[in-house]
């Protein structure tokens, strides 16, 4: 009987239903970004695929011929420049992991009041012009300067040329230069993701390492590392990227066996006025670098949750 009473009010209730929250108001918050996007991406991008298939040149003008063999043409011709653009900012992306890391450890846990002091001075640079900052590398590396005497009392400009970075006893010039100012430029951008993870983490699950008796090099591998791969992997990428297509550093703190694809571009594009060829240069390069940055994602992921 009590089943039934019940059967009859919940049939005479009024059913309640969620009230549905407008439809326009996520479009209207996500418009600008969409909009911001669609005008300096997809737009650029669309411009640069068709140029990229034009022929022609600056004086009768560019037709859109659907020339697809240009890429292959642009890749025959300019992939040193491609190989040498990647091994750089693979090398500056490590040398920028080797310094940031112990640099983002020491400013989470053992700066102690002097943390916003050492927080500011890593994106210090940021305040000065990015073509000033490089070129300031050409008097601290030039042969007449401390650094390169340093380099050259200690033996040091004999181990650079055995790993082939240098071709003499001077330090501009040269690849180990380029890399120098890559690390330098883009060091900011590897030590505020790690800093960002870092700090957060609980420094007691290190005590714990220690009753297990980890010694300090277990503890990093097997509990700070682990925990920190977000911040790496975030940091390797903000790093790499950019780096890939830099072309200051090598133009400035190069030579012309040092030359960058991205300065290739810049030339294609500003002096040759060959604009398909640079258009095509860019595509390739894009393509590449998303194809590296998914399959090292990818990695990564795998490799975190092992």
């Amino acid at each position: 009987m009590a089943a039934l009473t019940q059967a009859a009010v919940g049939a005479d209730a009024p059913v309640v239903r969620p009230r549905r929250r407008g439809g326009l108001v996520p479009l209207l918050l996500l418009a600008p970004a969409l909009i911001w996007l669609v005008v300096f991406f997809v737009v650029p991008t669309i411009s640069l695929a068709s140029q990229s298939l034009q022929t022609g040149d600056i004086d009768n003008g560019f037709t859109l011929t659907w020339n697809f063999a240009i890429y292959g043409e642009a890749l025959s011709r300019y992939w040193p420049q491609f190989l040498r653009s990647i091994l750089y900012a693979a090398s500056a992306t490590f040398g920028t992991l080797l310094l940031g890391y112990p640099l983002a450890w020491f400013i989470a846990h053992r700066s102690g009041r002097w943390k916003n002091l050492l927080l500011v001075l890593v994106v210090a640079p940021f305040f000065t012009n990015f073509l000033i900052r490089t070129l300031a590398w050409q008097i601290i590396l030039t042969d007449n300067g401390p650094v390169t005497g340093f380099f050259r009392a200690t033996g040091l400009t004999n181990v650079l040329q055995a790993l082939g970075l240098t071709e003499n006893d001077s330090l501009l010039g040269s690849q180990f230069a380029v890399i120098c100012g890559l690390i330098y430029n883009f060091l900011p951008f590897m030590v505020l993701p790690l800093y960002t993870i870092l700090e957060r983490l609980d420094v007691r699950l290190l005590d714990a390492a220690g009753d297990l008796y980890a010694n300090g090099w277990q503890t990093f591998w097997k509990v700070i590392w682990p925990l920190s791969l977000p911040g790496v992997v975030s940091g390797t990428l903000l790093t790499f990227i950019p780096a890939a297509g830099d072309y200051i550093n090598s133009r400035l703190l190069g030579n012309t066996q040092t030359v960058m694809i991205g300065q290739v571009i810049d030339a294609q594009f500003l002096r040759v006025l060959d604009y398909p060829i640079a258009a095509a240069l860019s595509f390739i390069l894009m393509a590449a670098i998303i194809v590296l940055v998914a399959g090292y994602v990818r990695a990564a992921g795998t490799e975190e949750l092992v």
